[in-house]
């Protein structure tokens, strides 16, 4: 089975973020904005640190009722969004994808490449 791994970008704004994407490519979660790369990668670490424990996910629903997560930090910050998910189960889903995912440590530093 193919691992997942973190990708580092840089917005147009001079932000960076990254995503947690699955060993099939597809983005399962996504960070806040960070004024520095260094504060990107501490993001990455809590969530390598967080996301094996089920107590850090919080379930949303958007405005159109279509569920999502966030993974929060143990002093309650946010670290990283889902997307917006057909139902609970695929969410449920995605949460479980996250958890065991989110420990690896092959981190793609992509922040010098043009969006």
């Amino acid at each position: 089975m193919v691992n997942g791994y973190y990708e580092i970008k840089k917005a147009k704004n001079g932000q960076y973020y990254f995503n947690l994407k699955a060993g099939n490519h597809e983005i399962i979660l996504t960070s806040e904005m960070y004024v520095s790369k260094a504060s990107a990668e501490n993001g990455i670490a809590s969530v390598q640190t967080n996301s094996p424990d089920e107590k850090q996910y919080e379930m949303k629903l958007n405005v159109r009722n279509e569920p999502y997560f966030l993974l929060k930090a143990k002093n309650h910050q946010v670290i990283g969004k889902s997307e917006f998910y057909s139902s609970d189960a695929a969410a449920q889903k995605g949460i479980a994808s996250v958890s065991r995912n989110g420990k690896t440590t092959d981190v793609r530093d992509l922040s010098d490449k043009e969006l």
